[in-house]
């Protein structure tokens, strides 16, 4: 059996809770969100603001380079008799040929 025209006490309560409720859903939705962006625009203003002010250490400071050495850098010494003894020992050993011996004492001399 079913009921024809208007809804009935039960019915009109269910369908205001219904609205209601939908009503306050939104609105709180619309509210979180109004205040997520006010937060947002505060924190973007607040960087742009530190941008604009500048350390006074960071102000107008001119580059400074460091000197070039007054002095030249010494060449490292060069043991030449015991790179010579190494070679001849590297030869012996059958390491080096007569050819690559040659090469690295000649190499070795012009310096």
């Amino acid at each position: 059996m079913r009921r024809r025209g208007r809804p009935g006490l039960l019915g009109m309560a269910a369908r205001t809770a219904v609205v209601a409720g939908t009503a306050n859903a939104v609105s709180s939705s619309m509210n979180s969100r109004r205040a997520q962006s006010e937060q947002e625009a505060t924190q973007a203003a607040a960087y742009r603001q530190s941008l604009q002010q500048t350390p006074p250490q960071y102000a107008a400071a001119p580059l400074q380079y460091a000197a070039p050495p007054t002095q030249p850098i010494a060449a490292p010494t060069v043991d030449l008799v015991s790179q010579l003894e190494r070679l001849a020992a590297l030869k012996q050993q059958g390491i080096l040929t007569e050819q690559e011996f040659a090469d690295q004492k000649a190499r070795l001399l012009q310096m």
